[in-house]
C-alpha cells in the first residue's frame, strides 16, 4: 500500500501547488506510480499538469459529493495521474456539512485506489477549513513546502497548533513527512537564516535540496508542464528531481 501526502501550509504563496505539482512529475520520471489529488478549488494542480479544467468529464467534487466512482474521475497523464478539480469544489465544504463524518469523504474515496499508487499527494487550500480537514484526515503525513522569507515561521505555528488539533480529533496517525524548503535565494544571508531555522525546528524532516527562485519554475504553469518537461536543465527541474529521490531513499528505495 502507498502513502498518501497532503501538501499542506496554512499561509498561501509558499509554493504549495509548485512542489505538489512537480514533485508528482518527478517521482513519476523515477518510476514511481503517482496520484495527485487536486483539492484545491483553485484548480492550478490540475492546470499545472496540462489537463483542461473546462472540458472534464468527472472531477474530485463529484465523487466525494456525487458518489461517482473515483476511478472514473482519475485522469492519466505525461507526468501522472490526477483526481481532477473545478471552482465546483469552492461549494462542497457546505455540501459535506450535511454528510456523516463529512472530514472522511475524501479518505474514503481515496482508499479505494490507495493499493495502486506508491505515493499519492493532496494538494490542499491554504486555509483551514472542511476540504483541508479532508486531506489531513486522508493523509498518512505531511509535507509543508516553506518559503525562505520573512514571516515564514509565524505560519509554521498556527500549522503545528492544527496538526495536533487533527491528531487528537480525526487522525492519531498523522505526522510530518517532509517540509521543503521554497523560493530559496542563495545569495542572501537572509535565506540561509531561514533555512537554518527551520531545520532547527524540523530537525530530520527537511530536504536537503532547497528549491530555489527560478524563473524557468514560475513560467512552466502558464504553458500546463511541470518545470522538467518545460525546461529539464533549469535549476527548478534539477531541485525537485533531486527533491524527489530524496524522498524515494526516504521511503526505501
Amino acid at each position: 500500500m502507498g502513502k498518501t501526502i497532503a501538501v499542506v501550509n496554512q499561509k498561501g504563496g509558499v509554493g504549495k501547488t509548485t512542489t505538489a505539482v512537480n514533485l508528482t512529475a518527478a517521482l513519476h520520471s523515477l518510476g514511481k506510480k503517482v496520484l495527485l489529488c487536486d483539492f484545491d478549488p483553485q484548480a492550478n494542480a490540475t492546470s499545472g499538469l496540462g489537463l483542461n479544467k473546462r472540458k472534464l468529464k468527472h472531477s474530485v467534487y463529484d465523487v466525494v459529493v456525487n458518489g461517482v466512482d473515483i476511478k472514473e474521475a482519475i485522469a492519466s497523464t505525461d507526468f501522472g495521474d490526477v483526481l481532477p478539480a473545478t471552482a465546483d469544489l469552492a461549494g462542497a465544504a457546505v455540501e459535506l456539512i450535511t454528510m456523516p463524518e463529512p472530514h472522511k469523504q475524501l479518505k474514503n474515496a481515496l482508499d479505494q485506489v490507495k493499493n495502486d499508487y506508491d505515493l499519492i499527494f493532496i494538494d490542499s487550500p491554504p486555509s483551514l477549513e472542511m476540504l483541508t480537514l479532508n486531506g489531513l484526515a486522508a493523509a498518512d503525513g505531511i509535507l509543508v513546502p516553506v518559503q525562505c522569507e520573512y514571516y515564514a515561521l509565524e505560519g509554521l505555528t498556527d500549522l503545528m497548533n492544527t496538526l495536533r488539533m487533527v491528531k487528537k480529533r480525526i487522525n492519531p496517525n498523522l505526522e510530518i513527512f517532509g517540509v521543503a524548503l521554497t523560493m530559496f535565494d542563495g545569495r542572501t544571508n537572509f535565506s540561509t537564516q531561514v533555512a537554518q531555522e527551520v531545520r532547527r525546528h524540523f530537525p530530520g524532516k527537511v530536504y536537503a535540496n532547497a528549491v530555489p527562485r527560478n524563473v524557468r519554475l514560475a513560467e512552466a504553469p502558464s504553458h500546463g508542464l511541470p518545470v522538467m518537461a518545460y525546461d529539464k536543465h533549469s535549476k527548478g527541474a534539477h531541485a525537485y528531481k533531486a527533491m524527489a529521490e530524496e524522498i524515494i531513499k526516504g521511503l526505501g528505495g
